[in-house]
């Protein structure tokens, strides 16, 4: 580690200024019980800001004295600024309440500050088995001799094959509970540091992103050139290690197999007794309900970004377009100044008045209508006033943001109704969303339907008039 570096380091890295602060105590117990914690992804600037006025309320009447005087949101603030870099501050689109996410920094901060802690157990064992295992994947991998691989299976079928003898003839060995306590305790700190590297690749995307409009606003050369270079870079992060490897961990995560193989593994490990003894973290078996919420936020962010980014460079072919016209006015404004003192005679001949121009970068990108257009007619009428106004009030209802509702009620409990869902997460479209619900009750989501008991589900409509629906009992399981 050179010197000048760490110097500047301790100066301008969140996470370093964090460990410094005269508050650090107080600012990274709150952001890991609100953040860090329950896995929670975002927050709203009102919710946060009441979060933070119990914390301090409990330290102060711990205290006997107002140790931290001013509010909630001047600390929020504070942590949001540029000079802090501990939050993250953005307005979701569509929303006018500013929200919050913890910065990759932060959590490494935290992270750190959490392992200062005396472990009371530290296993060596199954580190050094890992080490072996990742040095026979990396060795078997990369072997081009097929005699050589096909020798290296021979032997393992002949291990496979004494291990089968040995069981059907009763001689077995066990884990003893050292070594089933060392393996889960290194499981669960592998399957919490994915959730972190979550934060890392978001970072990763909006830096990506920052660079591009940097780029963007300093080109002077052609645009061709410069959406070459921009979807270049694009591609960059798609195709380095990270992201190669993110790809395929998102890709394994969302196998529907390899999801209840998951949870029948981590259902059978958390049953044993050498486990129990641990008291592990509850939420610990429903951690890869966690990492798809935080995969779905990652992949939401690189297309808002791709979004934004198409707005941008549909800004930037406006202002193009804008100067354009002003040419062409200027031509038009100059020839009718000299119309009468130019000689009638023709001097020249073309073709045509125009040329016929047509450049693959005037073609816009598609952009989905938010309502279907309607361009049939209607051919007879037999003068029946037809109600077309459903046609033209179309809903969509984000079916991914209603399974995130119950993916979250779940990280708590083994399952939850219907009505106890809808209370939690209000009903904001009516029947259209309570019919996704039952969609995924009986398609997408491990749920069960009692017909012989009901529940009612009530939510307040657009008129603010309070609705129910009496529905038999639907109960969603992790």
């Amino acid at each position: 580690m050179d010197y000048q570096q760490l110097v500047t380091q301790r100066r301008t890295h969140p996470a370093w200024r964090l460990l410094a602060a005269d508050n650090a105590a107080m600012i990274a117990s709150f952001l890991h019980a609100s953040f860090v914690a329950p896995n929670e992804r975002t927050i709203g600037r009102q919710q946060l800001a009441s979060q933070l006025d119990d914390h301090l309320y409990h330290l102060h009447q711990g205290a006997g004295e107002i140790l931290f005087p001013k509010a909630a949101t001047a600390y929020l603030d504070d942590w949001a600024s540029d000079e802090r870099g501990w939050l993250r501050k953005y307005y979701p689109p569509g929303d006018d309440e500013a929200h919050y996410d913890l910065a990759s920094a932060t959590e490494q901060a935290l992270e750190w500050l959490q392992n200062l802690g005396q472990r009371d157990f530290i296993g060596t064992e199954s580190r050094l088995m890992t080490v072996f295992d990742l040095l026979h994947q990396i060795v078997d991998g990369s072997e081009l001799d097929p005699r050589a691989r096909i020798a290296e299976l021979k032997r393992r079928k002949a291990d496979i094959d004494v291990e089968i003898a040995d069981i059907s003839a009763g001689k077995f060995a066990l884990m003893d509970p050292t070594q089933v306590r060392e393996r889960f305790l290194q499981m669960a700190a592998t399957a919490r540091d994915l959730l972190s590297d979550f934060r890392a690749v978001d970072t990763n995307f909006r830096t990506l992103d920052r660079q591009v409009r940097e780029h963007i606003a300093t080109w002077d050369g052609s645009k061709g050139e410069l959406l070459q270079a921009i979807f270049g870079q694009r591609d960059l992060i798609a195709d380095t290690d990270e992201g190669r490897s993110f790809r395929a961990f998102w890709d394994l995560l969302m196998s529907p197999s390899r999801q209840d193989e998951l949870t029948s593994l981590l259902d059978a490990v958390l049953k044993l007794g050498p486990v129990r003894e641990l008291q592990p973290d509850a939420r610990l078996q429903r951690i890869h309900y966690d990492w798809l919420e935080a995969g779905e936020v990652t992949q939401r962010t690189v297309a808002r970004l791709s979004e934004q980014l198409r707005r941008y460079l549909d800004d930037q072919a406006w202002l193009e377009n804008r100067r354009i016209m002003q040419l062409i006015r200027d031509i038009e404004q100059k020839a009718l100044a000299l119309r009468g003192q130019v000689d009638e005679r023709a001097f020249m001949e073309i073709d045509e008045a125009a040329p016929s121009l047509a450049m693959s970068m005037d073609r816009t990108l598609y952009n989905p209508p938010f309502k279907p257009k309607i361009t049939q007619q209607i051919v007879s009428d037999d003068g029946v006033e037809i109600a077309t106004d459903a046609l033209f009030e179309q809903i969509y209802v984000d079916q991914l943001r209603l399974m995130s509702n119950i993916r979250r009620a779940l990280q708590t409990r083994q399952q939850v109704s219907l009505g106890a869902l809808a209370r939690e997460y209000p009903i904001e479209q009516g029947l259209a969303e309570l019919a996704t619900y039952l969609k995924l009750a009986t398609q997408d989501m491990h749920a069960a339907i009692d017909d012989n008991q009901s529940e009612i589900v009530d939510w307040l409509d657009d008129t603010g008039r309070r609705r129910q629906a009496t529905l038999p009992l639907i109960i969603y399981a992790a």
